[in-house]
């Protein structure tokens, strides 16, 4: 009986061992596919996040920036590329080439205009003296022999008038060649304004007079 027992124990023993044996590898895998499910809605909603951080951060945040440098630079690009105008000066007046340019049509000698240089206040200065003494003046060629060749300093105001005429070179003949020629400087007269040029106020002229007693300035020659 005890013997029986024992077996039946034993058998009942194994029996509900392998019932639950039986019964975990059956009543396990709900357990572990609930496990595998919860397992997988975690990931879902990592993933989600992850992906709406990597959407939501990335375009968001960069494109404000790009935005903001590419406007910057169009922006400060022309300021850095802007120079202060430059002043605009006056258009200078074109120097007369001819003696007959000087004169209005009444045949009377024009105002000067105010001169740059010394090189232009001596070029106008010899047009002006053919300009005001016609009768006294030539323009063409120079003789290979001439009568007599005065030389002047003249002295200007600052208003180009005449401040004092000096003889330079005395002619050896035809000394009375000088007065012609301080004459047709005084009646040239005035200038033009140079009171912004440097001092001194002076230009020299070289007088070529012809046997005939009339003279070319050697600025013209």
């Amino acid at each position: 009986m005890n013997a029986r027992m024992t077996g039946a124990q034993t058998f009942d023993a194994d029996r509900i061992e392998r019932t639950h044996a039986a019964e975990g590898v059956v009543l396990g895998w709900p357990a572990a596919r609930g496990a595998m499910r919860q397992g997988l809605r975690w990931a879902a909603v990592i993933g989600a996040g992850v992906l709406m951080a990597g959407c939501g951060g990335g375009p968001s945040q960069r494109s404000p920036s790009t935005s903001t440098t590419s406007t910057t630079s169009t922006t400060a690009s022309p300021g850095a590329n802007a120079r202060p105008a430059s002043p605009v000066s006056p258009a200078p007046v074109a120097p007369a080439e001819s003696p007959s340019a000087l004169l209005n049509a009444q045949g009377r000698l024009e105002p000067p205009h105010a001169v740059a240089t010394h090189e232009e206040l001596r070029h106008q200065a010899a047009l002006r003296l053919v300009a005001a003494n016609p009768d006294a003046t030539y323009m063409g060629e120079v003789p290979a022999v001439l009568l007599a060749i005065p030389v002047l300093e003249i002295e200007l105001n600052r208003d180009g008038s005449v401040r004092n005429i000096r003889v330079l070179r005395r002619p050896g003949q035809a000394v009375d060649t000088i007065e012609l020629a301080m004459a047709a400087v005084r009646k040239a007269a005035p200038y033009g304004d140079v009171s912004h040029l440097p001092h001194p106020w002076k230009f020299n002229e070289v007088f070529l007079f012809n046997n005939d007693r009339r003279f070319k300035p050697r600025t013209l020659d």
